[in-house]
């Protein structure tokens, strides 16, 4: 890859930047991860299809599917079955605290190292369960993965990334869930016809990038900011050298010093969150991820099969139904990459919400037409619908997906980024655990009404991108208040020039006023 050479103003002052591969390497091997992330939440839908894997875990769920006469919307109302893929994130949401404080006092490498550690040991035992506590064992320690990882890589990819390239080599994170649900739905269209333990090979796949990562994170380079947060000041200015590329670099260190300097001021960076001042970036950060789970994409990412065979398509097709839809996930995610730190991030939101609405609406239609209680669909309906899927899920993966991560891991400033970044994750796995825990029981209440519940939620978030959200592309973290926030019709009247928002919080500096 050629270096491209960037200034990124600041005052007057630039601070030059080459696009190196050291960066890009570390991006990608962080975005392992969301590898991680992204093949669980494929994996879990297509292995509670198999029938194996029902009979010997869900055996009412078994009997229900086949030997009983059910509504079709009903046949996987089952809360244990819907804990199974529900229960990693109540172990991310506990996990998701923990990690933030890892990523302040420890560094984001060590963070992602534990991520990789718990992803494993879940791996191995979900892959050799033998009943059902053994099951969620295994699930509450990946949960405990996925939340370490969920806060690690963002902010460590937005830390080392040159601003004007932020955004697309922060969506690498998205980038790889998607691909790691691709790459879930392939394995288990093959697996389902090994009989009896091709879920097992499924659930033992996952290891593959817990592997990747905990070895790829020996060799990538601390951010300099943590360094430096740290105390590490010489580390810190060497690693931000060897990222930029160039020996030049003083000016963007002071920056960061004097950013650290502040920081170190706090001593309760979650109670500083409170302040007048860090209400924009909390509510913007936290309300974004409500409604990345209330678009509805995980309902088709953790059930597509099950919601597949539902429409009536038989095991095999709906599993391949499932494989279709993740590789245009994957692939739509590459306009999210490229289109990001052009178009801007709102752009993408608003373009998105709109045909996101139309699909789930004209789905939603097609369903109450067509899919009744105890009829089939015909093949014709349930192929349209799929591509009515396909179609929402493009629209997802560059824009509400990506941006989901994004956002929250640029707008919170140093003092308060590793407290605000968990109160963004935590949000979003809350939210993930109430969507999959509640969803079949949803189906089997609502029908295709769900599809027009989640099509008011866009309608909702779709207006929000439009009047509440401050484009951020291009602005170096540093300056999002100056840049963005203070800018905004509406967020700036929670900037102004009261004491609340000049100090932090129960920073020292007050303290010794005061003294």
């Amino acid at each position: 890859m050629a270096p491209q050479i960037m200034s990124l103003e600041k005052g007057g002052q630039d601070f030059p930047a080459k696009l190196t591969t050291q960066v890009v390497v570390c991006s990608i091997i962080a975005a392992f991860g969301g590898l991680m992330f992204g093949y669980d939440i494929g994996i879990s839908g297509g292995v509670t299809s198999m029938d194996d894997f029902l009979l010997k875990f869900f055996p009412v769920v078994y009997t229900k599917k086949h030997r009983a006469k059910e509504n079709n919307y009903c046949k996987y109302d089952n809360q244990l079955l819907q804990l199974f893929t529900s229960s990693l994130y109540l172990a991310a949401v506990v996990c998701c605290f923990f990690a933030s404080k890892c990523c302040k006092k420890f560094g984001r490498k060590p963070t992602m190292q534990l991520a990789a550690f718990f992803f494993f040991i879940g791996v191995i035992l979900d892959a050799a369960a033998m009943n059902l506590p053994m099951l969620i064992v295994g699930r509450l320690c990946l949960g405990a993965g996925v939340g370490f990882g969920n806060q690690a890589v963002p902010l460590f990819i937005s830390e080392i990334a040159p601003p004007k390239y932020r955004g697309g080599l922060n969506i690498c994170f998205q980038m790889l869930i998607t691909l790691g649900i691709l790459c879930a739905n392939i394995v288990n269209y093959f697996t389902s016809k090994l009989h009896p333990y091709g879920w097992r090979i499924s659930l033992g796949g996952a290891a593959v990038p817990a592997i990747i990562l905990g070895l790829g994170s020996l060799i990538i380079v601390e951010t300099p900011t943590s360094l430096i947060e740290r105390g590490k000041k010489q580390e810190g200015l060497k690693a931000l050298k060897k990222i930029r590329g160039v020996e030049d670099v003083q000016k963007e260190y002071d920056e960061i010093l004097q950013a650290t300097e502040v920081a170190k001021k706090i001593d309760h960076p979650f109670r500083n969150l409170m302040k007048r001042s860090s209400r924009p970036q909390l509510i913007c950060g936290t309300i974004l991820q409500v409604f990345q789970q209330f678009t509805g994409i995980n309902v088709i990412m953790f059930y597509a099969p099950v919601l597949f065979q539902t429409m009536g398509l038989g095991g095999d097709a709906s599993l391949l139904s499932s494989v279709v839809t993740g590789s245009i996930n994957s692939a739509s995610t590459l306009v999210a990459i490229f289109g990001v730190d052009i178009f801007g991030r709102r752009a993408l939101l608003i373009e998105a919400a709109i045909q996101m609405l139309i699909s789930q609406v004209i789905t939603g239609v097609m369903l109450e037409e067509h899919l009744k209680a105890t009829n089939s669909i015909s093949k014709v309906y349930a192929y349209i619908v799929v591509v009515l899927i396909c179609v929402f899920v493009s629209g997802f993966a560059w824009s509400w997906g990506p941006l989901g991560w994004l956002i929250p891991s640029e707008i919170f400033p140093l003092e308060t980024r590793t407290a605000g970044f968990f109160f963004a994750v935590s949000v979003n796995m809350i939210f993930t655990f109430l969507i999959a825990q509640a969803f079949l029981t949803m189906l089997c209440h609502m029908k295709s009404g769900i599809f027009f519940f989640f099509a008011a939620w866009i309608v909702i978030m779709g207006c929000w991108a439009v009047f509440f959200l401050p484009e951020t592309k291009g602005i170096p973290i540093d300056e999002m208040n100056e840049r963005a926030w203070k800018k905004h019709w509406f967020w700036k009247k929670y900037f102004n020039s009261d004491d609340e928002a000049i100090k932090p919080v129960g920073d020292k500096a007050s303290t010794e006023e005061k003294a």
